[in-house]
C-alpha cells in the first residue's frame, strides 16, 4: 500500500513538474502590444485552468486537456510572432 502511494505520488509531481516546466512564457510587450500582451494573458489563464482541471480528474481526460495545453502554448507562439512581425512593420 506505501509502495502504491509512493508511486502515484512520484506520478504526480513528474506530470506537475512536467506540465509547470511547459506553461506559456508572456514575453510581449504590454506597452507596444497591449491587445497581443492581454491575449498572452488570458492564455496563459486557460493553460493554468487545463492544469487545474488536470489535477482534480487525476490526469484522466482522455489526452484531450494534453491537446489543449499544446494548442494553448501554439497560440501563446502565434501570438509573439505576432507582435514581432509587427515591430518588424512599424520599424
Amino acid at each position: 500500500m506505501k509502495r502504491i502511494a509512493l508511486i502515484s505520488m512520484i506520478a504526480g509531481l513528474a506530470v506537475f513538474a512536467t506540465a509547470a516546466a511547459q506553461q506559456p512564457v508572456r514575453d510581449v510587450s504590454a506597452r507596444r502590444h497591449p491587445n497581443l500582451a492581454a491575449a498572452q494573458r488570458l492564455v496563459d489563464q486557460a493553460y493554468k485552468r487545463v492544469v487545474d482541471a488536470q489535477q482534480a480528474n487525476e490526469f484522466d481526460l482522455g489526452g484531450h486537456a494534453a491537446r489543449a495545453k499544446e494548442l494553448l502554448d501554439q497560440a501563446n507562439n502565434e501570438l509573439k510572432q505576432a507582435a514581432e512581425k509587427s515591430n518588424e512593420d512599424h520599424r
